[in-house]
């Protein structure tokens, strides 16, 4: 051959070679818009991961492949795609398991080429024959790499084992898979939280329809309530009954805590009053038998309760109470004084000993009974500094001669002024009484 058509042969060959990669690597450009548009078409990981795994193994020329995604609180590495094997018989692998190379490379964050006579971990023994390879699956952030998962490819097609090609390939895919895993997971966490905040409003819708109308008391007594949880439910309320010839009971009620755990042991005092305000004529022995009915309850989750209840008589011109260490309930006189309605025993949980009865005075038209929790009283702004319950009075009495509902606007405006718009850290109620 001459020096020309040695020439001629050498440029064909290096052609042939150059066409050879251009061919290659179009696959994998093509492979990687591919898997794009698949993610940006799916919302879920579950969704693509199948069609994500089947065009990587097409490509790259892999029998067998898996992906594994983290599930950190059981740590387990849960296979999300399976390839080449029977997808319900592929057992999720444990992240302490020492002799598993996907456990390696998921903790070592770093691809790794398993030759055919590397030994592996039984539960990755359906995804593997011969060669194996595995690299993470990572989430990049500022201050660092997150592991999310593993991709694992085995059985290479051919007598060529996985190039280094390969290998950089699968890492720009699986970069990839783990912004995917991670939307995955925020869209499940947004999803979750919404549901939760759901659930939530119900609950407090819930929790404020068993709190009675003020105007249930109507013509006997006009009266005014709000309640406000700290949070979507809480442990402060009220309660108010209409008692026969004229008489009204009202009743205030502060559980230690707040929340869920407070909110209900509020609901089952509710309930169980309901009864014993209608059995019993007299306050001390419905609180007595309340207490009796609530025993276990707050034995069992060693929470306590402030309340107080009043019977209002305006025929007879009396105010009977019963306080079991309620500290925030008074009568406002028309002459401008302020009564205490001081408590005769320790809140209901701390404590055997019942309250006792007490009465006062009561004229009609004139008197106003005002009962509210220390979530007002103790109320802080951006300072810390307390409300104060003097303040609640002063602002109660200014409006003595007004409506109820003109008291606790006014009230309410105090708090929300003293708090600046800021996060109540404590329940809140009050109710507001006159014949």
């Amino acid at each position: 051959m001459t020096e020309q058509g040695v020439d001629v042969a050498r440029l064909r060959r290096e052609a042939e070679l150059a066409a050879s990669q251009l061919t290659e690597s179009w696959e994998e450009i093509n492979l990687l818009y591919s898997i794009g548009e698949i993610l940006g078409r799916t919302v879920t990981l579950a969704d693509a991961a199948a069609t994500i795994l089947h065009e990587i193994c097409d490509t790259v020329g892999a029998g067998l492949g898996a992906i594994y995604v983290h599930d950190a609180p059981r740590g387990l590495l849960n296979p999300v795609a399976v390839l080449g094997a029977d997808a319900a018989a592929l057992p999720p692998v444990a992240v302490d398991d020492d002799t598993s190379i996907i456990v390696r490379v998921f903790r070592e964050r770093r691809p790794h080429l398993a030759p055919p006579d590397e030994r592996g971990g039984a539960r990755e023994a359906l995804v593997r024959r011969g060669a194996m390879l595995a690299v993470p699956v990572l989430w990049t952030t500022p201050q660092g790499s997150i592991p999310l998962g593993v991709v694992s490819l085995s059985a290479p097609r051919g007598s060529e084992p996985f190039s280094a090609g390969d290998q950089k390939l699968l890492a720009a895919i699986a970069t990839q898979i783990g912004t995917a895993v991670q939307i995955d997971r925020l869209v499940k966490a947004s999803v979750a939280q919404e549901r939760l905040a759901h659930e939530m409003q119900m609950a407090h819708e819930l929790q404020m329809r068993l709190l009675p109308a003020p105007s249930s008391l109507a013509p006997d007594a006009e009266c005014a309530a709000r309640v406000e949880p700290a949070e979507h439910v809480g442990g402060d309320f009220y309660q108010l009954f209409k008692l026969g010839q004229g008489r009204t009971g009202v009743l205030i009620g502060d559980v230690s805590s707040h929340g869920y755990p407070a909110a209900l042991i509020m609901a089952l005092t509710m309930s169980a009053m309901a009864i014993h305000a209608q059995s019993h004529h007299d306050p001390a022995a419905a609180l007595d038998a309340l207490r009796d009915s609530l025993s276990d309850e707050l034995t069992q989750t060693e929470m306590f309760l402030t309340i107080c209840y009043v019977v209002v008589d305006p025929t007879a011109g009396v105010l009977r109470f019963a306080n079991a260490g309620h500290p925030h309930a008074f009568v406002l006189r028309a002459d401008g004084t302020t009564e205490r309605l001081a408590a005769s025993a320790a809140p209901l949980g701390l404590g055997s000993k019942a309250p006792s009865t007490s009465e006062t005075a009561w004229t009609g038209g004139s008197d106003v009974l005002l009962l509210f929790t220390d979530g007002i009283s103790d109320a802080r702004d951006e300072a810390g500094a307390v409300l104060g319950e003097q303040r609640v009075l002063e602002v109660a009495s200014v409006r003595r001669r007004d409506g109820p509902s003109r008291i606790v606007d006014g009230v309410f405006a105090l708090l929300e002024g003293h708090m600046g718009g800021g996060v109540p850290a404590d329940d809140q109620a009050i109710v507001v009484l006159r014949n």
